[in-house]
């Protein structure tokens, strides 16, 4: 019988409250395995390892993978819970098809697939091959990923396909492209253990990626100093040597004003600058005037206070600044994500040992799934759809006329509008739920109802299924054998634990049989998941997200890879840069001027307070999986408004008051949680649920202008207290759900 490792003792006692982990003479109380399958969790970015317990085909438990060298069996609460799923009585286990007035039917798949193909064949022959759409997720794999943008371009051949990456790391990427020529991360994590001053904005590592706030611990540990910028009080903030507690949508005005400081203050690496950069004078110039009175009066944050980020972070020897959604998800995300960088690149600390810069990818291949084809404007090998050269190097390898591919689609919100204009008429979806993840989801409500066609690959009955004609039930994460790429650049081994239940079907099996109908089968013949990710590897070979030396037997015995790995002989790339030669087209890093502007919307008379958005701990996304586990659930039931007591006092709401919250698009009721952990001018709700509890019914459509991504972050709003307590969690659910 097995037993679990000495090793574990540590993990149980520094996390078994969170964990709900006891330690056992082996399987105690539960039958011996049929097999233990080590893999990764199936949510964030970090893509920690552990080992899924199987017996009778169904995933009973989970172990840490001790070895696994990121998390070393570490896990967060929606990790230890993630086994759950696999057998929950929602799960799809037929095709579902809507027949009018009775709502959805069991149907064949037969039957399912008939009238798939007969709409998609009926849309594109009444109004062109661009009025049918497709929408994926980044919780699929490496090689579905890859797999659903050849499928959009070469069997529906549609322009029209995007990603839910698209309300994620779009900002990141396209700022990493502009400063380095290459969208990934710099560094691995464990270059934060030995970092001097680390720098964390717009990221709650704490709630959202909970193992990786060890790294950060064992940095403190070392003696390094921690700062943190949020306008809440946010976990990690609890204990960081310096909080910056921002108003929201002002972030690119204090990286402005910290270079200004610094290179006032002479702590800038003028050598670096002057041999591997370009763009410097343009990028101070910008920031000229952002004296420290200028930046206190934006930002809010006190002057002193910025000072004191200033000289610790010009004044270090090593560093490490990380970011995530929240710079990200502005109107001017990428202004915030290229005001980060030069920071950076300022100090000349990057392309060392324990000096870098980090995007914490959210979702759990947001990384891979944005490296390799299903975004609107991209081809595998992060190639670009409009560069001749690239278009001709991807339709060689698909086996297609360069004249068959499409072009650039529109992304995920703009394809909602197309749709609400009756451009577009058909949509296919696969785990991505944009009724709940979207903004402004009341006009999206409209978008979805007009549809002539909507079908969806899915595993859950999710919101935005509801309003589908036909439903493919379709596999989890631990269902097919695959790849994701984690937030670190790691390229890592998804291992089948088991076969989909019921009638349900592999989502790789759905995707080549509506391809092969649609008379592109010989495009699309694998036997495996390796078999597409080895023609991925040639897809990418020469990209700049290029994958050709990374094979599964070579992930199988590095327990993963860092692309770029460009020939069966190399190593990986744990860290970028070390040779100071980027990928841009003059091989220097780019500054890129940041200066500020307002967020979309401004707070007014009407709607005075500014209103941000989020996650929470035991929540994940749109809530599709974790709102259906019961522990996890328990934890946070439903969502509450965040309010300061000044600003609750204002308005005479007590705690757990129900409180309308109004803005240009909509209202919402939600309990208050009156904390002092928040700014007094800002109220903030975790947008993990659906229908009257949504916060996106309330955030606007506004866009960034190069990565397209939502304004999620600043919104303004007006709060009515209603002079009634909020129901228990109890009736909330049933409120909830009407």
């Amino acid at each position: 019988m097995s037993k679990l490792p000495v090793s574990a003792d540590k993990i149980i006692k520094e996390f078994g409250p969170h964990l709900n982990y006891a330690p056992t003479e082996g399987y105690l109380g539960r039958d011996e395995p049929d097999k233990v399958v080590p893999t990764h969790c199936c949510f964030c970015g970090m893509q920690c390892g552990i080992k899924l317990l199987v017996k009778n085909n169904k995933v009973v438990g989970f172990d840490p993978w001790m070895e696994f060298p990121f998390n070393e069996g570490r896990l967060c609460p929606k990790g230890v819970q993630r086994y759950l799923q696999n057998n929950h009585p929602d799960r799809l286990l037929d095709p579902l098809i809507r027949v009018e007035g009775k709502g959805f039917e069991k149907t064949t798949w037969e039957d399912a697939m008939d009238r798939t193909i007969s709409e998609i064949k009926r849309i594109q022959n009444t109004y062109g091959n661009d009025a049918f759409s497709m929408l994926s997720g980044v919780s699929l794999s490496n090689e579905k990923s890859y797999l659903v943008g050849k499928f959009a371009r070469v069997a529906l051949k549609t322009k029209n396909l995007d990603y839910n990456g698209r309300l994620c790391m779009v900002s990141a990427g396209a700022g990493n492209k502009k400063a380095f020529g290459l969208d990934r991360g710099s560094n691995n994590y464990a270059d934060l253990e030995k970092a001097e001053v680390i720098f964390v904005t717009g990221a709650n590592v704490s709630e959202t990626f909970p193992t990786l706030t060890h790294w950060i611990w064992r940095a403190r540990d070392n003696g390094a100093k921690l700062i943190v910028v949020d306008p809440r009080v946010i976990p990690l903030a609890r204990t960081a040597d310096l909080h910056l507690d921002i108003k929201p949508g002002t972030d690119s005005a204090l990286y402005g004003t910290i270079l200004k400081y610094m290179a006032d203050h002479d702590m800038l690496n003028q050598e670096f600058i002057r041999e591997h950069t370009s763009g410097f004078e343009q990028t101070l110039e910008a920031v000229k005037d952002y004296t420290l009175e200028w930046g206190e009066k934006v930002t809010g944050i006190d002057k002193e206070k910025i000072r004191t980020a200033a000289e610790w972070w010009g004044s270090a020897a090593t560093s490490f600044l990380l970011h995530a959604r929240g710079i990200e998800h502005h109107s001017k995300g990428v202004d915030n994500v290229v005001g980060c960088i030069n920071l950076v690149l300022a100090t000349g600390r990057i392309g060392k040992p324990y000096c870098g810069y980090a995007t914490i990818t959210g979702q759990g291949n947001g990384q891979g799934g944005r490296e390799h084809g299903h975004k609107c404007d991209q081809l595998p090998g992060n190639r670009d759809i409009s560069n001749p050269e690239h278009r001709k190097y991807i339709s060689e390898v698909w086996g297609i006329d360069e004249k068959e591919l499409p072009g650039v689609g529109y992304t995920a919100y703009e394809l909602i509008e197309a749709i609400h204009r009756g451009e577009v008429k058909g949509l296919l979806s696969i785990c991505f739920n944009p009724l709940v993840s979207l903004p402004n989801n009341n006009f999206v409500r409209e978008a979805l109802e007009k549809l002539e066609f909507y079908v969806v690959i899915d595993f859950f009955l999710n919101e935005t299924a509801r309003h589908a004609d036909v439903i493919l039930a379709g596999s989890l994460h631990e269902e097919e054998e695959g790849t994701v790429t984690t937030a670190e650049g790691r390229v890592t081994r998804i291992r089948q634990a088991v076969t989909p239940p019921g009638n349900s079907r592999q989502d790789t099996a759905i995707l080549l049989e509506i391809a092969d109908r649609l008379g592109a089968g010989d495009k699309f013949r694998y036997n495996s998941s390796e078999d597409i990710f080895n023609e991925l590897r040639v897809a990418s070979k020469g990209g700049t997200a290029d994958y050709y030396g990374i094979t599964y037997e070579k992930i199988e015995q590095n327990m993963g890879i860092f692309w770029p790995c460009p020939t069966l002989d190399h190593p990986g790339t744990p860290r970028l840069w070390e040779d100071y030669k980027f990928k841009t087209n003059d091989g220097k890093a780019h500054f890129n001027p940041a200066p500020y502007r307002d967020p979309g919307e401004v707070t007014d008379d009407e709607y005075p307070i500014v209103l941000t958005t989020g996650r929470v701990v035991s929540q994940y996304l749109s809530g599709t999986q974790t709102r259906r586990i019961g522990k996890l659930v328990n934890q946070y039931p439903e969502p509450l408004v965040e309010i300061h007591p000044e600003l609750a006092a204002k308005y005479g709401i007590k705690e757990r008051d129900l409180v309308k919250v109004v803005t240009r698009r909509g209202e919402g009721l939600f309990p208050a949680n009156i904390v002092e952990t928040i700014r007094k001018d800002t109220v903030f709700i975790p947008y993990h649920w659906p229908g009257k509890k949504s916060a996106n019914q309330l955030t606007p459509g506004t866009l960034d202008p190069i990565s397209k991504i939502p304004e999620f972050k600043v919104c303004a709003c007006k709060l009515i207290p209603m002079g009634v307590k909020a129901p228990s969690s109890e009736e909330a659910a049933a409120f909830a759900s009407e």
